[in-house]
């Protein structure tokens, strides 16, 4: 059975208009298709370069991450949104 397409909304820090993303793929990958550059390096949860603050919003990992992160930050290499997310790119 094919997994549903689900489109959320992505803020940056509530100051630009939302962008959708679908769960199909890396956060970062999402704002990457919107012309946004992230900051990354290892693209796999390794290295914590893509290190971004979570405002609101829920996240599922696809990748444990083993970069060190603080409960309001994730790492969009490796994330999809669970909801609408609330973000501030480093």
């Amino acid at each position: 059975m094919e997994k549903a397409r689900i489109i959320y909304q992505v803020s940056l820090d509530n100051s630009t208009p939302s962008l959708p993303c679908h769960s199909e793929c890396s956060l970062l990958e999402s704002l990457e298709s919107h012309r946004l550059e992230v900051h990354s390096h290892c693209r796999e949860g390794f290295c914590g370069a893509c290190r971004t603050r979570l405002v609101s919003g829920e996240v599922e990992y696809i990748t444990d991450p083993l970069a060190y992160i603080d409960d309001d930050e994730i790492l969009p290499c490796c994330c999809i949104p669970k909801s609408d997310l609330v973000i501030k790119l480093g």
